[in-house]
């Protein structure tokens, strides 16, 4: 006996050819690459955030520094003018003051930027010092 011979449709596939019988054919694979780019994009993210709030965290801290030591200088415990000692001791913090501003009472408000900018933008402290109550 002489084994079943194939018709071809046009295009040379056979009539009946296993694309057509599993049509689910690559699924699994389409959607195992989808969720690798989701994990991808979502680490992706996660560490922008954490970029971010390490970013923050260092702005305020040249904040505070740059405000205490400003306080300091109002109060006459160290030489020089309040806000460009801010200014100092902020650069000295990889920072910029954007405002400095004396108060009532000895109190120095200062808002500083970090040099280095991250992708989601630039990171800010905003910090107020002063004589101890």
């Amino acid at each position: 006996m002489s084994p079943p011979t194939r018709v071809t449709a046009p295009g040379g596939h056979a009539e009946h050819p296993e694309y057509l019988e599993h049509p689910e054919r690559g699924a699994g694979t389409v959607l195992a690459l989808g969720l690798g780019l989701l994990v991808v994009l979502a680490a992706v993210l996660v560490v922008l955030l954490a970029q971010s709030a390490a970013m923050a965290a260092r702005a305020a801290a040249a904040a505070d520094l740059a405000a205490l030591a400003a306080a300091d200088a109002a109060r006459g415990i160290t030489p020089g003018e309040p806000c460009a000692v801010a200014a100092d001791v902020a650069r000295r913090n990889n920072a910029r003051v954007l405002s400095c501003a004396e108060g009532a009472g000895n109190t120095v408000q200062v808002r500083t930027e970090l040099e280095v900018r991250t992708p989601v933008g630039a990171a800010t402290g905003l910090a107020r010092a002063g004589p101890p109550p």
